[in-house]
C-alpha cells in the first residue's frame, strides 16, 4: 500500500513540475501555448508518459543520443498537441524549440535543486 501511495505522490509531483515548466515555456512564447495551468499539467503527464515509453528504446548518452532525444521529445509534443485541446504548437519547429526550452529549464531546475547535474 505504501508503494502505491508513493507512486501517486510521485505522479502528482511530476505533473506539477512538468505543468509548471510547460506553462513557463508557454509564457515565454517559444512555439508552445497552453490554455491554463490545468491543461499544462495534463499535457505534462501525457508528454512524460509517452516520452518515457519511447525513450527506453533510444540510444544512450552522448551527442547523438541527446539529439535523438530532443527530436523524439519534439515529436511527442507535436503529437500531444494534436490530442489535447488545451495545448497548441506552432508546427514541428515550434515543438522542437519548445523541447529545447523544456530541456534547458529542467536542467536549470535540477541544478538549482541538486547542485550537480
Amino acid at each position: 500500500m505504501e508503494a502505491v501511495i508513493g507512486l501517486i505522490i510521485g505522479i502528482v509531483i511530476g505533473a506539477v513540475i512538468s505543468g509548471g515548466v510547460l506553462w513557463l515555456v508557454s509564457k515565454l512564447g517559444l512555439g508552445l501555448t497552453v490554455a491554463g495551468f490545468g491543461s499544462a499539467m495534463i499535457a505534462g503527464l501525457l508528454i512524460g508518459f509517452v516520452s518515457n515509453l519511447v525513450v527506453a528504446a533510444l540510444p544512450g548518452p552522448g551527442a547523438i543520443g541527446a539529439i535523438v532525444h530532443l527530436v523524439v521529445a519534439a515529436a511527442v509534443i507535436f503529437l500531444c498537441a494534436k490530442l489535447l485541446k488545451g495545448l497548441t504548437v506552432d508546427g514541428f519547429a515550434g515543438a522542437l524549440l519548445a523541447a529545447v526550452s523544456i530541456a534547458v529549464i529542467n536542467y536549470l531546475i535540477g541544478f538549482a535543486l541538486v547542485g550537480v547535474v
